[in-house]
């Protein structure tokens, strides 16, 4: 885990309201695993005081040399907002890597990926984690869902990693029209996959750790929550334990990755 100020290589507007932003960070990311995640300051100011949580969207690596990591955002606040007027060679403040990442055995290789939203950033690097291991993924599939086609990010990031994208917006204006969860269960019925990994609102997990469970397919989900320090110490990321009233887990120390029958969401 590294406390430090780094550079800002790029801050690109890739949506209505989204961006990519890569830092050149201390090479110790490069060995962070996907779902893992950094906590960002964006000011020095008072306001807003507390670092922000951002999954690590893809590791930056041209030519094969370290050089710092990417991370996908939304503007939805006063932090975010700030962030995305900060310009290249700007600093920030970010404290990382953090948190537990998805675990795929070895031996699966048809893998079904469910993004909600921005649920997709720490998925990209998910898969391209896969793929430089060697595993093929054309079996595999990602359900991208979104409330419109401003919504729907990383499509072709997918498809250069051989996964077939299937993009679902609620207005219909790409791709199906309905929720990202609509199809899931038809295409396992179809063709069982070995797992399924999601990331998006606590709704969307909510349907796909129970179709998992109804289909006996093994789950991890990847938590969105708020976290105040991203390392246990405020307790504030607290996650309900199924079948146990009094006992939770927390986020950003215990996840934010988990076993999807372990957790009561």
């Amino acid at each position: 885990m590294f406390l430090e100020k780094v550079r800002i290589l790029w801050n690109k507007k890739v949506g209505s309201l989204y961006y990519r932003i890569g830092l050149k960070c201390h090479r110790g990311y490069f060995g962070a695993k996907p779902g893992q995640f950094l906590m960002l300051r964006v000011s020095d100011r008072i306001n807003p005081l507390l670092r922000r949580p951002f999954s690590i969207h893809r590791l930056i690596a041209p030519d094969g040399h370290p050089e710092g990591v990417e991370l996908l955002y939304k503007v939805a606040g006063e932090g975010t907002q700030r962030l995305s007027r900060y310009k290249k060679g700007a600093y920030v403040d970010i404290l990382g890597p953090l948190g537990n990442g998805f675990s795929i055995p070895g031996n699966c290789h048809h893998i079904f990926i469910v993004a909600g939203g921005i649920g997709v950033a720490p998925m990209l690097f998910m898969a391209s984690d896969l793929k430089k291991k060697g595993i093929d993924l054309t079996k595999s599939m990602v359900f991208l869902g979104g409330r419109s086609r401003d919504d729907l990010l990383c499509e072709k990031d997918f498809m250069s990693l051989g996964i077939r994208p299937r993009p679902i917006t609620e207005d219909g204006s790409a791709g199906e029209k309905g929720l990202v969860t609509d199809p899931l269960e038809m295409a396992i019925k179809k063709d069982r996959p070995d797992i399924i990994c999601a990331c998006g609102p606590v709704g969307m997990l909510r349907v796909v750790a129970r179709i998992a469970a109804k289909h006996t397919v093994p789950c991890q989900v990847s938590i969105e929550t708020i976290m105040a320090c991203g390392m246990g110490a405020c307790l504030g990321c607290a996650v309900a334990i199924k079948g146990e009233s009094d006992k939770y887990l927390h986020a950003c120390r215990d996840g934010p990755v988990f076993d999807a029958n372990v957790l009561k969401i």
